[in-house]
Order: C-alpha cells, then structure tokens, then sequence
C-alpha cells in the first residue's frame, strides 16, 4: 500500500495556533479525563489529513460522541499508531529520543502503570536530551517546555512514519485552522 508523507510543518503550525486555545471544530475533553491526546491527534490530523473510520479500532473524529478510543487515550493512541496492519491513517514506531523529529510525540506514566500524557513534539535539539526536546501540550497547556519539566517515572517516544492513504471516501470534515 502506498504512504502519504507526514507533513511535520503543518502539525506543529497547528500545535503552535492551538497549544494555548481549544479549536471550535472540537470539544473540549479538560474536565472528562483531559485534553492532551484529543490536541495530539488534531495535529497529526493537521499533518497527515487521514482519518480512519473503523469503529472502535479504528482513530477518528466526528464529533464529542463519535470518535474513536485511540483518539483521545493515551495507550489507544500508541496502540494505535504502532499497529502492524497497514490499514487507513497515521502509523509509526516506538523509538529512542535520539529517533524523534519535530511534530512526533512522547508519552509518559506519571505513576501507576498506564501512560497518562501524550505530548507534541515541537523541537528536538543535537544531541537530544530531555532539556533540549520541547513539547506542546494541553492538560498543562504547554508550547515550547522542556521535556525535563515534567515529572514522570517512564517515558516513551512515538515517531510517525506517514499515513496510509483511503480506501474509500474521504474524511467528514476538515478542522478549522
């Protein structure tokens, strides 16, 4: 199957225009359990324009009752991305913070032992260490933190490879930029 290429400048634009604000397009999940993996796949949305509509298994949004797990939760998200299946959508694989870009994203367990943050990579420094990689993020809203700001006792990196294109129609609908 072909790959669409991740466009990393359009999802850190979106991450920057949003990182402080919520976009109109989407609701707010702050109070429902938090909002960080809801903004994390709006901008790889804004990235890769692909959607993939399978309910339940599937990462998508229609609206605040229609959207998939891996939309707004931590561990769907990464179960979703890392898939091995080439079906519809972004995918990618857990690596290293020396195999992160701008416009990936990290995870981290605060306690417990689920991940419970899933913030947006907006700049990587060489070499990269956790003061030098910036994030944005909401729950904490966030752009241009260190990623040594945060107190967590794990912490995972997801670099996304590009998206498989649809099979059939296209998305609903487009997110305001």
């Amino acid at each position: 199957m072909p790959v669409l290429l991740y466009d990393r400048q359009a999802a850190l634009q979106y991450a920057h225009r949003w990182a402080y604000s919520r976009n109109p397009a989407y609701y707010d999940y702050e109070n429902l359990g938090g909002d960080c993996t809801n903004f994390a796949s709006q901008c790889l949305y804004a990235g890769t324009g692909v959607m993939n509509l399978t309910p339940t298994y599937g990462w998508y949004y229609l609206d605040a009752n229609q959207k998939s797990p891996s939309w707004t939760g931590v561990p769907y998200f990464y179960n979703f991305i890392t898939r091995q299946e080439e079906s519809r959508g972004p995918f990618g694989v857990e690596t290293t913070i020396e195999g992160i870009e701008p416009a990936d994203f990290v995870q981290l367990r605060f306690r417990g032992t689920t991940f419970g943050h899933t913030p947006v990579v907006v700049e990587v420094g060489n070499p990269p260490t956790l003061e030098n990689t910036l994030v944005a993020a909401h729950s904490y809203d966030a752009d241009w933190r260190p990623l040594s700001t945060y107190f967590f006792e794990e912490i995972r990196y997801l670099h996304i490879l590009g998206a498989y294109p649809p099979e059939f129609s296209p998305p609903p609908r487009s997110p305001m930029l």
